[in-house]
């Protein structure tokens, strides 16, 4: 049963004309965007707000308006996109009584040698308890949703606190849509400009030059999937990107090179395969095999847990309704009529 829906009041001080007006945002458009979010229905005349809808939820928006309000100290003028990412940031509809308290655990903060990092919304912070909790983790969901940088950050952050030796970053050698052959090098380095968006993070959290040492001293370690049989990986953490381009064989085989003191983290989306026709996907065909395994870990992520721009969210989403209205429409192609 639904919970009844009350009015929540609250001021927010002190009062500054230029603030409240970058807190509302032009036409209100801040505020019609926590009300989309949230379910919820805002007013506000001047300082006072009336918050209407669900108590935890207008209780958590509050937390979020009084966030924002912070934000526009200064000069800074809030746009919708920094909105936007509170909005993740606070659960969205999933929103507990508190912004920072998700499912009663503690926040998560991955500490770096250049910087911190804090996953955002619940669906993240589950993501990154459930690495640090467990040898293999799945992180399954569409892109911009934070799995890959997450998981390097856990890596890094494992690194530096020596509960690990070395890093290792996977790919399987797929093309998508364009041919590795063509490209110059051994197959390493043919799959090297995949791996760009590993790097990126790695030169984000540590920096170009100690990235550069790390891996000439080989802990840092690139390696296509190919190159990981026969061995067996202790005291490492692996990160296999890109997995939903793995065949069956080749994720059993991946799976199976876990040594001690390991963890490894598989992120994919299984939307995203680009495997020849008729082979199936080794992510798509794991979720099935694995699924209540104990000590492994799957986190699914969906549009709404998308941290880049708000436009990439919307995509996700269109994809999404597309394809299941295609499915229906096969489904009822397939089906035979009650007159027949």
């Amino acid at each position: 049963m639904n919970a009844p829906l009350h009015i929540h009041r609250f001021s927010i001080e002190p009062v500054d004309s230029r603030r409240f007006a970058s807190l509302c945002g032009q036409f209100d458009e801040h505020l019609h965007l926590i009300e989309q979010r949230l379910g919820i229905e805002v007013r506000n005349r001047g300082n006072h707000f009336e918050l209407i809808g669900d108590p935890a939820i207008t209780r958590s928006a509050e937390a979020v308006l009084r966030q924002l309000y912070r934000e526009t100290r200064g000069k800074q003028e809030l746009t919708p996109d920094t909105v936007h990412l509170y909005l993740q940031e606070s659960g969205l509809e999933n929103l507990s009584e508190t912004l920072n308290d998700v499912d009663g655990h503690q926040p998560v903060l991955l500490r770096t040698k250049r910087m911190t990092i804090q996953p955002r919304g619940p669906n993240q912070q589950s993501y990154v308890r459930s690495i640090q909790e467990h040898d293999i983790n799945f992180g399954i969901g569409p892109a911009g949703t934070g799995k890959t940088y997450l998981a390097v950050a856990c890596a890094v952050d494992a690194l530096e606190r020596d509960q690990i030796r070395r890093i290792l970053l996977v790919r399987p050698a797929v093309e998508a849509g364009e041919k590795l052959g063509f490209l110059p090098g051994d197959l390493a380095q043919k799959i090297d400009p995949y791996l760009r968006p590993l790097y990126d993070a790695l030169y984000e959290m540590l920096g170009f030059d100690q990235v550069a040492k790390l891996i000439e001293r080989q802990v840092i370690e690139v390696a296509p999937l190919a190159y990981m049989r026969g061995r067996t990986l202790n005291n490492s953490f692996i990160i296999l990107d890109e997995s939903q381009n793995t065949t069956v064989e080749q994720m059993k085989m991946f799976l199976t090179r876990i040594g001690f003191g390991s963890t490894a983290v598989i992120t994919g989306d299984i939307t995203q395969v680009d495997l020849p026709r008729g082979t199936r996907s080794g992510l798509i065909h794991v979720m099935d095999v694995l699924n209540g395994v104990k000590g492994i870990g799957f986190t699914h992520f969906k549009s709404k847990d998308v941290v880049r721009h708000p436009l990439v969210q919307r995509i996700v989403e269109a994809y999404d309704r597309f394809d299941h209205a295609q499915e229906k429409a096969r489904k009822e192609r397939q089906e035979p009529s009650d007159d027949a």
